[in-house]
């Protein structure tokens, strides 16, 4: 399932302070501020290496005697094999099934007993872990996720009991849930041979019916090593006190060799794609619309985000007052880009209201597109933006795991965590004139994917 990007995920937190200050008129010279007026601006961030390899990223906090620790593999759906797909998701079970001095189930358990929470997802750009405990227990979640990291017990009962939970959760997620097989489909059409993004996270059940363990243990011994992680620790702790343990518990695990990422060229797509599917779950027709756009932390890309913002962001954007609102003919709405680390895309996707169908908000969004892209946005539009974007940075990482979360993903994504001091900047940087430019660049028919998903009783219904 596409991942909403985490600004607009973030967002939500603070919707009260976003629409207390929509009423404001700042000029565009005063909304963007400074990286040093930036409240990014003074993060504590200390980075950190060891002989290893694995990079240590700490923000020391002291104002909730909390602690948490992050691990970011640079290992995803994407680095899959044909044929060997779902295997960074399945180990995101593995990694709790037991280790050398920890048992089947056991970290949960150590974690819990503590009053901490612990847990991991995985992407196709990652695969993380992470545990929130009180302060004291630092050097317990560092043991936990070393531990792991250099003895994971990898045995063909743990395979085959995680294999079994991983098609569990393919039919809770996906094959039991109305549209969630949508949700993949649209990537496999969007990227067609393009395999990193193409194919699901979760991957393909024949291929782990079909996987030997040793090609699992292989796949461990090649990613899960200290030179292809991060290690983000933040809250109420001393640094240099923080790399004592860090460097008893991990210091020891020996680097290896890591799989070189070469996913070649995204072919540039020349026509529109488009294809109906039945959902025999759903009650009503939907829609995703897709176009390709340049990765994340591109220029082009902030002003899509903005874009996507004044689009589809609250009830206050425009095609949800178009389409839910006033018109009606929608239900469910979101829009925004999905924050690749590669080629990425711009994506719609809509839940039709009663007695409508999917060629009635496509045109929609179409046209809306077209108005952007001729007429622009308009500063008040481009100001309520801002302000949430303001809103977003102040309360999106106050938390010591979502702060330690952001840090680990910049130094694992971008090389460098403190590049996330200027992130507000070059957000509030774009202009209105970017948003009307990146919006007639990005969004021809020749661009655009499209699948329509039907009630099994309107299969044949034109659409």
């Amino acid at each position: 399932m596409r991942r909403i990007p985490f600004l607009i995920l973030a967002l939500a937190l603070a919707t009260a302070i976003a629409v207390a200050q929509e009423g404001e008129t700042e000029s565009t010279e005063a909304a963007a501020e400074s990286d040093e007026d930036s409240p990014l601006a003074q993060l504590p961030i200390v980075r950190r290496q060891l002989d290893n390899g694995l990079r240590v990223v700490m923000s020391p906090d002291r104002t909730v005697p909390t602690v948490a620790v992050a691990v970011y593999y640079d290992v995803g759906s994407r680095n899959e094999v044909r044929g060997r797909s779902g295997f960074a998701h399945l180990f995101e079970h593995m990694m709790f099934q037991g280790s050398a001095n920890v048992g089947k189930g056991e970290h949960f358990v150590l974690i819990g007993n503590r009053g901490g929470r612990a847990n991991g997802t995985t992407s196709h750009d990652r695969t993380n872990y992470f545990e929130t405990l009180p302060s004291s227990e630092l050097a317990l979640g560092l043991w936990l996720e070393a531990d792991r990291m250099k003895s994971l017990a990898v045995t063909g009962e743990n395979f085959e009991n995680q294999r079994l939970t991983v098609k569990e959760e393919r039919r809770q997620s996906y094959d039991d849930r109305p549209y969630a097989n949508s949700m993949l489909r649209i990537n496999d059409l969007a990227y067609g041979d393009y395999w990193p993004y193409a194919h699901s996270t979760i991957g393909d059940m024949q291929d782990l019916d079909d996987a030997p363990l040793e090609a699992v243990q292989q796949f461990f011994d090649a990613y899960y090593k200290p030179n292809n992680a991060v290690l983000a620790i933040v809250g109420d702790f001393d640094p240099d006190e923080a790399m004592q343990l860090v460097g008893r518990y991990f210091g020891d695990i020996g680097r290896g060799p890591i799989p070189p990422y070469e996913p070649g060229e995204l072919e540039p797509q020349t026509a529109e794609r488009t294809e109906v599917m039945t959902d025999a779950l759903a009650d009503l027709p939907a829609f995703h619309v897709a176009y390709h756009i340049p990765q994340s932390r591109t220029e082009d890309h902030y002003a899509l985000e903005v874009l996507g913002m004044v689009l589809g962001d609250g009830d206050s954007s425009r095609l949800y007052q178009e389409l839910v609102k006033e018109k009606e003919i929608v239900s469910q709405l979101s829009v925004g880009t999905d924050d690749r680390r590669g080629p990425d895309l711009f994506s719609f996707f809509g839940v039709m209201a009663s007695g409508h169908e999917p060629a009635e908000a496509r045109s929609a969004i179409y046209a809306a597109l077209e108005k952007v892209a001729s007429e622009g946005i308009t500063e008040r539009e481009l100001q309520k933006a801002r302000n949430r974007l303001n809103a977003y940075f102040v309360f999106g990482l106050q938390s010591n795991l979502s702060r330690a979360k952001q840090l680990a993903e910049f130094e694992l994504y971008w090389g460098n965590a403190e590049l996330i001091r200027a992130e507000l900047g070059r957000y509030l940087a774009v202009t209105a004139e970017d948003v009307k430019r990146v919006a007639g660049e990005y969004f021809a028919a020749t661009n655009r994917t499209v699948l329509d998903v039907v009630p099994t009783e309107a299969e044949g219904e034109e659409q």
